[in-house]
């Protein structure tokens, strides 16, 4: 939870806006402005989104209509939608979550292997499940997952989309994470499934290092070859889909040595069912739901009363 600034809504439909969701410091690889709200009765708290300033909110209110009717695995569930066309707005029930980049923080740096296998192959899972439906998510980046107890979400769906339309170059643009754009799509190409397997290779690669775009050196040895082909600027050379990715992540041979080879990895298919949180990632999910219970609706204006003349 961050303070609300002066240039933040201090209502969204009928929720009552109690905080930033991300820090400032996040503020240039997040694709949509988003924020805790509640409604004025105090019984819902819900996480509120809405666009970017200088966004193009038709754009963005399209995307977002697409991302609430999915019904798909490890993706963020949209309650509600509403504004105008010119501030469209939509709604998700609040669950404690941190953004990625929020969570090496609270942990102190790049996650433990076993934490980030289980967390690729459960976003490897939401984008197997949105590629069936012939979706292409084009807006995964490490703000857009959100770490629950739960496990991860996905959100942010569309904002490759949403930043420009086909043909026009995306790299460089406000809200998107350049690291994470595969270089078809940073050239104004039209989002595809591959462009999503190479996403979802840097955040992988910044779950493990802290940075999108990491030096091989950097990757442990376990995930390099994954990793590596994932982010290789020719499609082909990328795994052809998202099961792919997963299966590699779960699978007891998953990893690859310094020169490609596969080596046996101890113990039975990893279960991915559920991510299992280091400590202080925990706690700091508890801080946040603390806070955010804690937190009280701002006290209405009161009008000044008319001042009474003294006799």
């Amino acid at each position: 939870m961050e303070r609300l600034r002066h240039d933040d809504p201090s209502h969204v439909g009928p929720y009552v806006i109690l905080a930033r969701f991300d820090a400032e410091s996040a503020e240039r690889t997040v694709p949509e402005r988003r924020y805790l709200g509640r409604t004025a009765d105090g019984q819902r708290t819900v996480l509120v989104c809405v666009p970017r300033i200088g966004a193009d909110p038709s754009r963005w209110a399209i995307e977002a209509e697409g991302a609430r009717r999915l019904s798909v695995p490890r993706f963020l569930g949209i309650a509600e939608m509403g504004g105008t066309a010119g501030f469209p707005w939509y709604a998700a029930p609040y669950t404690p979550a941190l953004p990625l980049p929020a969570v090496l923080a609270a942990y102190g740096g790049p996650l433990p292997e076993d934490t980030v296998r289980r967390l690729g192959a459960a976003l490897a899972e939401g984008l197997a499940a949105v590629h069936a439906r012939g979706v292409t998510y084009a807006g995964l980046s490490p703000a857009a997952v959100l770490v629950t107890p739960g496990g991860p979400l996905l959100t942010c769906v569309g904002a490759v989309r949403a930043a420009a339309p086909d043909g026009v170059r995306r790299s460089g643009l406000p809200g998107l994470d350049p690291g994470c754009l595969a270089v078809e799509q940073a050239s104004g190409g039209r989002p595809g499934p591959l462009g999503d397997v190479f996403a979802l290779g840097a955040v992988l690669a910044y779950a493990s290092t802290g940075h999108t775009v990491p030096e091989q050196g950097e990757l442990p040895p376990g995930l390099r070859g994954l990793v590596g082909s994932c982010l290789s600027s020719d499609p082909a050379a990328r795994p052809q889909s998202a099961g792919e990715v997963l299966r590699e992540l779960v699978s007891p041979a998953a990893g690859r040595g310094p020169g490609g080879e596969a080596y046996p990895r101890a113990g039975t298919v990893l279960d991915h069912a559920a991510v299992p949180l280091p400590g202080r990632v925990v706690a700091a999910l508890a801080a946040q739901s603390a806070a955010v219970l804690a937190a009280e609706l701002p006290a209405p204006h009161q009008p000044f009363a008319s001042p009474q003349k003294v006799h």
